[in-house]
């Protein structure tokens, strides 16, 4: 028989799947795939079940329910102090994921070299070869995560057309400084190259710091494309609703490759998250903040029974540095940390391309409290026991 497409073929199945059923199949807390374990605002629960039976549950406009799209552009200007037309620059999506997808195939042609930075989130090397992008890496190192410039530098050329920036970063919880973007913006506007931004995490920002999108900086409004997630804003991770906010030149093929993509998103939802995103400052606040108090609980969890974390300066993820518990690399330490201990973190090296680190893994700490605290205590057994 022909063979199918060598891009899908030669995959694996995503590192979040397969930790999570082998934690299933050893009953193992599942702090690798990052997902809050109670659901999101209840209001907006309500909402979204009474606009289901209040209908219309036709197809909405391909472009998102006007609520919605006002709601995305009010966010930004509330937010971020972004003029944002609506009707023009607003595009709903079927999750970050179909809007990551749609930006990179409609703006990537075959030859096309895309810079993107290791640790990157999994889905972002295939569409970038789906599209036949050529993809340059700009290597990220725990536990500092710092930008090297010349690196950064070196990747760019004449033949860039786009960098994907996901800030804060998964799975470094890397929150990029402002001096840092600044250098990105400045060689995008240099090579006259595209950003393609996942945000998802931009309200999930910790230590008094806020977001800056890439979009707010100089020469960058034109050439940005900015992704949001009512999934990580309201904890939601199974709704997929996506946004994406671009200027209109870049976001009319992007509009395009949605079309044929899923063509449009459930209505209810969209609805329910439009009221979401006009919440009080409370509502934000209480997020970042509850979720940093679950930083701070697992963080010193880990360390107090000899286990080292990176800073985590956003998103719902730590970094831990495994290399002294002598289960081997971090793929074959995170197997028996869920056969042996119990608890499920996912490696780190499954985030990069080349040369990987082989010591770091990623807990997730969007848990309840007494899920962390458990885990902990399962960890420090298995530590104490061996």
């Amino acid at each position: 028989m022909k063979p199918a497409n060598r891009v899908f073929t030669s995959l694996g199945t995503t590192i979040f799947e397969v930790m999570s059923q082998l934690a299933v199949k050893h009953g193992s807390i599942n702090l690798g795939q990052g997902f809050p374990d109670v659901d999101g605002p209840e209001d907006l629960r309500a909402s979204a079940a009474e606009a289901v039976m209040a209908g219309p549950n036709q197809y909405p406009s391909m472009m998102g329910i006007p609520e919605l799209r006002q709601g995305v552009a009010d966010a930004n200007k509330r937010f971020y102090g972004l003029d944002v037309d609506w009707q023009r620059e607003v595009m709903v999506t079927s999750g970050a994921t179909e809007a990551l997808t749609d930006c990179l195939l409609a703006l990537i042609e075959p030859g096309d070299e895309v810079v993107l930075f290791e640790p990157l989130y999994d889905c972002y090397l295939p569409i970038v070869r789906l599209a036949g992008g050529v993809p340059k890496f700009v290597r990220l190192t725990p536990p500092e995560w710092k930008v090297d410039r010349a690196a950064l530098e070196a990747a760019f050329s004449d033949k860039t057309k786009l960098i994907v920036v996901n800030n804060p970063l998964n799975p470094a919880g890397k929150v990029y400084p402002r001096e840092e973007l600044e250098m990105i913006a400045e060689l995008c506007v240099r090579h006259d190259a595209y950003a393609v931004c996942d945000e998802v995490y931009e309200h999930i920002v910790f230590d008094g710091a806020g977001h800056i999108p890439l979009m707010t900086l100089p020469g960058m409004r034109e050439r940005a494309l900015r992704i949001g997630s009512a999934g990580k804003t309201f904890s939601f991770t199974g709704w997929k609703i996506g946004y994406v906010t671009a200027a209109p030149a870049l976001l009319a093929p992007v509009a395009k490759a949605h079309q044929f993509m899923t063509f449009t998103t459930t209505p209810n939802l969209q609805k329910a998250v439009a009221r979401g995103l006009a919440k009080g400052d409370d509502y934000y606040a209480s997020l970042a903040g509850d979720l940093e108090k679950k930083r701070d609980r697992l963080a010193a969890g880990l360390e107090a029974i000899g286990i080292p974390v990176a800073h985590s300066a956003g998103t719902y993820f730590l970094t831990a540095d495994i290399g002294k518990l002598g289960l081997g690399d971090d793929a074959e330490a995170c197997k028996r940390l869920t056969i042996e201990a119990g608890v499920t973190a996912v490696p780190v090296s499954a985030f990069y391309e080349n040369d990987a680190p082989r010591n770091f893994v990623r807990f997730c700490f969007s848990k309840r409290d007494e899920v962390l605290d458990e885990a902990v205590s399962r960890l420090r057994r298995y530590i104490a026991g061996r």
